[in-house]
């Protein structure tokens, strides 16, 4: 598991303006539930000086997003609307002494969430850049202006790292390669070359944790666990999921009964995948069993 920094501890034991804010003149909403992190933050604005009086976050997410969304709010309040829209993801990961790299998407959210809430308040449409920028992650909707932007500001160089810090390519892993596209054109107009064998980024020095590797024994008994946790819903719908075989950060899986075929399936996969990357602390793919057999046929042709 990821070693969190005490400032994460504390703001997710103790959220600070967790809640609506009574009279909020302002208000972001990002994410969706069905992508697993949501964030509404609510703000009250004076409206002679547009400083920010009071903020609140009610989230949808895991421990980070709740930290992230806790701290951003501490960071804003005081602050005015121009001072606001300055604050970066970075600045929030910062100020909870680090997030470990699997979490930065967090503090993404965090920071679109300020820059909706600042749009509404001056009676602006805020807006994604789905418009401007191609679809590239179908599973979570991140467009490749997202992308481009965070590799800009986060010094990214992996697609590991892209999904670190905006969950795409952390689904069913079909745009990996627009993905790889992208780094290396931002990297090219940086003056530098994308290496696909590179390190991902390394989470600070205060959380970062000596992990031993897993053996491949020992990795394949933690995702049968994971199943085995996850199996009972499945199984509830008539469905359910057999591990088949695992080649490094690759777990190839059958979905069977009423989730074989389904047209949910893929939304399934990229749930389970979601869970392992949790529970296990590292990039896992999981890909259905099929492709397994077309990369065995390629390598024999």
């Amino acid at each position: 598991m990821w070693d969190y920094s005490d400032k994460v501890k504390e703001h997710f034991f103790n959220p600070k303006n967790a809640g609506a804010v009574v009279d909020a003149n302002a208000t972001g909403e990002v994410g969706s539930i069905s992508c697993g992190d949501a964030l509404r933050l609510t703000l009250k604005v004076d409206d002679d000086s547009e400083i920010i009086l009071e903020a609140g976050f009610q989230t949808f997410g895991c421990g980070s997003a709740i930290a992230s969304s806790s701290v951003l709010t501490e960071i804003i309040k005081g602050m005015t609307l121009d001072e606001a829209a300055k604050v970066t993801n970075q600045d929030i990961a910062d100020q909870l002494e680090g997030l470990p790299p699997e979490k930065m998407h967090c503090s993404v959210m965090g920071r679109e969430a300020l820059q909706a809430a600042i749009a509404n308040y001056r009676g602006e449409v805020w807006k994604d850049d789905h418009e401007e920028g191609a679809l590239i992650c179908k599973c979570f909707a991140i467009d490749a202006v997202m992308i481009e932007e965070m590799v800009w500001a986060n010094k990214l160089r992996t697609v590991e790292d892209v999904t670190n810090f905006t969950k795409a390519g952390g689904g069913c892993a079909a745009c990996h390669e627009d993905i790889e596209a992208i780094l290396e054109k931002v990297l090219a107009e940086k003056g530098e070359k994308f290496d696909p064998t590179a390190a991902p980024v390394e989470a600070p020095a205060k959380i970062a944790a000596v992990k031993v590797p897993l053996t491949n024994l020992q990795r394949i008994k933690k995702i049968e666990m994971v199943l085995d946790s996850l199996r009972p819903a499945l199984m509830a719908d008539g469905g359910d999921v057999e591990l088949v075989e695992v080649i490094g950060n690759t777990a190839y899986v059958n979905m069977t009964g009423a989730c074989n075929g389904c047209q949910m399936a893929a939304m399934t996969i990229a749930g389970i995948q979601q869970r392992l990357m949790e529970v296990m602390g590292e990039f896992i793919k999981v890909v259905p069993a099929s492709e397994m057999k077309k990369l065995v046929n390629i390598e024999v042709a």
